[in-house]
């Protein structure tokens, strides 16, 4: 290794042109710009094996919430009338003229509930598989409110016409999987199960009816009652149907996240359990009160985070996209989504691939602060540095991101961090000390490489913060390099 001050002490036209080349502090610059250009390549490949492993946790946490119990949507009950319709259509006969037609076809009234009260206990748990793992929970739901009847100067069909005996309480159920016995219904004094039953109308995805023998209208102003437990993964989801709806959640987890159209009236979210409540008039509700038609979906469920919806991701089980508003039914009920739900989402508070990728975000800024801070101890200290020995500093600080990603899903993100920024710290500062003969460098490097380190770490745990907090410190560190180059006389390796 040679010293930089003799080896430009040599008679300039004793060198060769590999020589004069390779000793331009100008050329050098360009050398290492180019080469943090190249490195973006290895940069990006981590990136997409971020994005693969990614893929891959969320590809088994489908696979145990498909055999546990997907996100459940709890509703409220449905009142379903049926009553018959007479069409008549112009049909081709085989005289080649057409004939009236006639026929009858069952169309259903249907009622929403007055008011309900929710109340929900749910207990989440991890669920692992190998090294990644899915959040499951079990919850008591325990649901009472009461039905008032159809207000009939309103209902767009003559009372005369509806079949009260053959009236049906419909309750739907997300993912019949999550059930482990039926939900039992108390409708005024008398007490039914609610099965799974073969109807011309699916105003949920997996329907459960009850059949009410009502004798008139005034039969429908009565109280109601449904319990049951049902198991579920990931989130769980309420859609308030009802005039006037209040739920009320209480569950054994640190970190929910409460999402959705509503936010909690009252929340409290302690080390260990939390509890919320929400107050929900019908204002911002798209079904009317009452309405006629024939095959009435009441909601579409995508399975959105809609947390991450904000941020422009999108994490669901089964569509990728938001399911806009339909318009369906007679009366013009609008068909309502997961935009219109109080979702309580139990994900882990820490995503180590998420957290991962944002670090990667900052590779190239670090690679390159710290390739200028190696040129310049090289011009302060006089001691060279080869081009292929920056190429090797710079691989080994790629394959920090590298171990990150490794280390972190067996030891979590944190420990990951720390394990991984100490070997890379005290590999490059050893190769350092190898290079230079001089372990003061090499511990200014390490120190160098802390502080960069540290400074990324802190920014990953500054959320709101961060875009200014890293703005202000890539400020301070250039105006600190800024400053530094004014101590070197940068005009003597053109008199050289």
């Amino acid at each position: 290794m040679e010293n930089l001050e003799n080896y430009s002490s040599e008679p300039q036209e004793n060198k060769s042109i590999y020589e004069r080349i390779t000793g331009s502090i100008v050329l050098k610059f360009a050398v290492i710009f180019f080469l943090t250009l190249i490195l973006l390549i290895p940069m990006n490949l981590i990136d997409d094996l971020i994005h693969e492993r990614k893929a891959r946790e969320q590809g088994v946490s489908n696979e145990i919430a498909a055999k546990w119990g997907r996100e459940q949507v709890i509703a409220s009950p449905i009142i379903a009338v049926p009553y018959e319709e007479v069409k008549e259509s112009f049909q081709p006969s085989g005289k080649g003229v057409k004939e009236l037609v006639t026929s009858v076809e069952t169309q259903w009234a249907y009622l929403l509930p007055n008011e309900t009260q929710v109340s929900a206990e749910v207990k989440p748990e991890p669920l692992k598989r190998g090294i990644y793992q899915a959040i499951v929970y079990q919850t008591n739901i325990s649901m009472k409110g009461n039905f008032q009847g159809f207000d009939l100067s309103k209902l767009e069909v003559a009372p005369e016409r509806l079949q009260w005996g053959k009236a049906k309480l419909i309750y739907g159920v997300q993912d019949m999987k999550g059930l482990s016995a039926n939900p039992k219904l108390s409708w005024a004094d008398s007490s039914y199960e609610l099965s799974k039953a073969n109807l011309d109308i699916n105003p949920f995805l997996f329907n459960l009816a009850a059949d009410l023998n009502l004798k008139g209208n005034e039969d429908l102003n009565r109280t109601f009652a449904i319990s049951y437990e049902i198991r579920g993964s990931k989130s769980l989801n309420f859609l308030p149907l009802a005039k006037q709806s209040n739920i009320q959640v209480k569950g054994e987890w640190s970190n929910p996240s409460f999402n959705g159209a509503y936010l909690p009236e009252s929340r409290e979210v302690g080390e260990r359990a939390f509890t919320a409540s929400w107050e929900l008039p019908s204002f911002n509700r798209k079904l009317p009160q009452q309405w006629t038609g024939d095959d009435t979906q009441v909601y579409t469920f995508s399975g959105i985070d809609l947390q991450s919806a904000e941020s422009g991701e999108y994490y669901t089980t089964a569509v990728t996209q938001p399911v806009e508003p339909q318009s369906v039914g007679a009366s013009g009920a609008s068909l309502s989504s997961d935009y219109d739900m109080v979702q309580i989402n139990f994900l882990p508070s820490i995503n180590n691939y998420q957290k991962t990728n944002r670090v990667t975000k900052y590779g190239i800024l670090v690679v390159a602060l710290t390739f200028v801070s190696l040129l310049f101890m090289e011009v302060i200290k006089k001691q060279r540095v080869h081009i292929i020995q920056y190429v090797l500093i710079g691989f080994a600080m790629v394959l920090f991101y590298a171990l990150l990603l490794a280390i972190s899903e067996h030891l979590g993100f944190n420990l990951a961090y720390l394990l991984a920024a100490l070997a890379t710290t005290g590999l490059i500062a050893s190769f350092v000390k190898a290079i230079t003969k001089n372990s003061q460098s090499a511990l200014i490097f390490a120190a160098i490489l802390s502080l960069f380190y540290s400074f990324i770490y802190i920014l990953m745990q500054l959320r709101d913060y961060s875009l200014i907090v890293g703005t202000i410190g890539v400020f301070i560190i250039l105006a600190v390099l800024m400053r530094l180059s004014t101590k070197i006389d940068w005009y003597q390796f053109d008199r050289r």
